[in-house]
């Protein structure tokens, strides 16, 4: 009768709801319910809902609290300490008596919102008893009084809950491992688990903007949210106001095109743009202004773009004059000053009041969480750009990606110097914290080695983004205190060097988070994380992405990769076809997209890269590696830039000519590291080349075209 009035009360006061409630009829005869911990509430609701009676594996301090003397009047509670091995082999006991044992792997309420440290006591005691694990996920429980989260998330007496039901399953480790090894194993695999808990449960089925406005919604309007170097903070209220009343207008002078190209620095402007678009069911086309005048009309033309929003002070500024102004003949320039010129007093008005009602902005367009949100293009760095069509489903499965990962919180301030119309920044730097309530300061310039460290020290940014060029860069010419604040520093688009990854811990304390991507993945594939970190490689695949590595002729070392997943995009644009969206596809079917990298993934998951499979050179029958070259010079001389290049070679095939920025740089200097190394000597060059600057595209990473035009036969 009082478990019958506390669930009519509970689903009165949390309208809560329970997905996935034909599992909680498949119990076997022996049941662990494994679960996020959000609040004090958990135990409660399990008790009330779960359809058999429950022992509920708590930690020891709260089953001696009041608390658990109260919860043991009601339910059959087990003391816990998940660090114990004792504790773990009476609750292994337990289990095999049968019936059903509710544990919470975090050991802990969660003080950040994510998923915090799976311990891996819980794995063992499931892939132990041979007990069935049915995975639920606590939704909502955290914004209630009874949470850890006061001061970093807007509070409610009373929100919605939702228990997402996972399908019953049984964790599998080989027999033959034994002892510590075979409980860190079930302990990873439960907190793998875990993690594909937090990220299938997510609700992906939503626009970018129904995202943005369910932000709001959660931390509140008056939460701020960006500021750029006009140091002019944004809260949610201001910033949807903004993208209302300038979408608006855009949407007025661009009426007939689907697409708009973008051609903006990043700064607050830029992220007025992409959302007013975003409002009014125009799909921004990022154009990227660092390739020159035939770049981006070749973007344009490969899109079918007829109008381009930019500014006179961006181009002024950036000394993009004649390159704009070729642009200008192929396609309508829009300028933000000449639409700010025409947006008066009503229509501020009108913005704001539209701004203030969530259904009258999610009425201004037509929406489908799997079209088009976003048009990227490719670097260009070994061929003609393409452009890559990305739906909202895509970037906000990435971004639940990263989130199941990797706790953010309201309370971080990510400093973003990437480009937007780089997917890294544009994904990771933009949309990813904006959605996720986190402070984000745009910077227009990566290249600013000085200043980028002075604005990190001052606005005491707790997350940073950066490639390895970059974060090179900065701590060349930062102070060592610069980066006191920093909890995550991600690095993506190109290797990181060990060098740069040893000077940022050395100098800043500061662990560098390798990860891996392609703008077709947007981006994110594989990260290193705090709780999966192994330095060298690029992390472990992100929960939901499915990956193949097939073999290539020649290759002694790695597999190519292909990846399957809902991060994957919709397909590309191509300049032979333009227009025409090709959906990805390989050998393997449709929806699959060969990423071109072979690389190796270890027995725990971790991806370590071996080079492109473009990127490879043929000597004498063998492949060698170009990235192996380039890192072999790293090791040699860590401060300068090398690019690796093949050229024919009539005796061999082919040889490989190292373009470097180091004066005088010495092949022998090569040679002696690859013997230290145990390198074979057709991996040392055969040709050095010294420059004076190595090309680089607007992203970070190396311009092989352009470096390719250096190498002196």
């Amino acid at each position: 009768m009082f478990k019958d009035f506390l669930r009519w009360l509970l689903r009165l006061l949390y309208k809560v709801e329970i997905k996935g409630e034909e599992y909680l009829q498949q119990f076997s005869e022996r049941t662990v319910v494994v679960a996020n911990h959000t609040s004090l509430l958990d135990a409660l609701l399990f008790y009330a809902f779960l359809p058999v009676p429950a022992t509920f594996a708590i930690n020891t301090y709260i089953a001696q609290s009041w608390m658990g003397r109260v919860g043991a009047l009601f339910s059959d509670l087990f003391p816990l300490d998940p660090a114990n091995p004792l504790s773990i082999r009476s609750l292994i006991r337990r289990v095999e008596k049968g019936g059903c044992v509710v544990i919470f792997p975090e050991g802990r309420i969660t003080v950040t919102g994510s998923l915090m440290k799976v311990y891996h006591g819980p794995g063992l005691v499931a892939e132990r008893s041979r007990a069935t694990i049915v995975p639920i996920r606590i939704d909502g429980a955290q914004y209630t009084p009874f949470s850890r989260l006061r001061g970093r998330v807007r509070l409610s007496w009373f929100p919605k809950i939702t228990l997402n039901v996972q399908p019953p399953r049984c964790l599998y480790i080989d027999p033959a491992l034994t002892g510590r090894v075979r409980r860190e194993r079930a302990g990873n695999v439960l907190a793998d688990l875990m993690s594909e808990l937090m990220f299938e449960t997510a609700n992906m089925e939503q626009t970018l903007v129904e995202r943005l406005l369910e932000a709001r919604r959660i931390h509140g309007g008056s939460h701020v949210v960006a500021e750029d170097i006009n140091r002019t903070p944004l809260n949610y209220n201001t910033l949807i106001t903004r993208s209302v009343v300038l979408g608006e207008q855009l949407a007025l002078q661009c009426e007939s095109d689907p697409m708009v190209g973008v051609l903006l620095p990043s700064t607050l402007a830029t992220v007025a743009t992409f959302w007013g678009l975003q409002f009014y069911g125009r799909v921004p086309a990022m154009l990227n202004y660092t390739v020159g005048a035939q770049g981006m009309i070749a973007a344009c033309e490969t899109a079918q773009l007829c109008r381009v929003v930019t500014s006179r002070r961006f181009i002024e500024q950036a000394k993009l004059g004649d390159a704009v102004a070729a642009l200008g003949a192929k396609v309508e320039l829009i300028y933000l000053e000449d639409v700010a010129a025409t947006i008066g007093l009503f229509d501020k008005v009108k913005g704001w009041v539209k701004s203030r009602f969530d259904m009258q902005l999610l009425g201004l367009a037509e929406r489908d969480f799997r079209g088009r949100a976003v048009v990227l293009f490719t670097s260009g760095s070994e061929g003609m750009p393409k452009g890559v069509v990305l739906s909202h489903r895509n970037l906000l499965s990435n971004i639940q990606q990263l989130v199941s990962r990797i706790d953010f919180s309201a309370q971080d301030v990510a400093l973003n110097a990437l480009p937007l119309f780089h997917s890294f920044g544009l994904t990771a730097g933009m949309v990813m914290p904006i959605t996720s309530g986190v402070r984000v300061f745009f910077y227009p310039s990566p290249l600013h080695y000085r200043v980028v460290p002075e604005v990190a020290y001052e606005i005491n940014a707790t997350i940073l983004f950066g490639t390895n060029t970059f974060l090179a860069g900065y701590a060349r010419f930062a102070d060592p205190y610069d980066f006191y604040s920093l909890r995550y520093v991600f690095a993506g688009a190109e290797k990181l060097q060990e060098e740069v990854r040893r000077t940022w811990l050395d100098k800043f304390g500061v662990r560098i988070f390798e990860g891996y991507g392609a703008t077709e993945a947007s981006p994110v594939i594989a990260g290193n994380t705090p709780l999966a970190y192994s330095p060298g490689t690029v992390g472990r695949l992100m929960p939901g992405i499915e990956h193949r590595l097939t073999h290539v002729p020649g290759l002694t070392e790695g597999q190519r990769l292909q990846v399957r997943g809902p991060n994957v995009m919709l397909g590309y644009l191509l300049h032979a076809n333009p227009g025409v969206l090709v959906p990805p596809a390989t050998e393997l079917g449709e929806g699959w997209y060969d990423t071109g990298d072979i690389v190796t993934i270890d027995a725990k998951g971790f991806v370590r890269i071996c080079g492109r499979a473009k990127r490879f050179a043929k000597i004498a029958g063998e492949m060698v590696s170009l990235t192996s070259v380039e890192v072999l010079a790293s090791k040699v001389w860590p401060d300068a830039l090398h690019a690796a290049i093949a050229i024919a070679d009539e005796r061999k095939g082919e040889q490989v000519v190292l373009l470097t920025t180091v004066k005088e740089a010495d092949r022998s200097a090569l040679l002696r590291q690859a013997q230290s190394d145990g390198v074979a000597e057709i991996s040392v060059p055969r040709q050095v080349q010294c420059i004076a600057q190595m090309p680089v595209l607007g992203t970070g990473k190396i311009d092989y075209v352009a470096a390719a035009k250096l190498v002196v036969s």
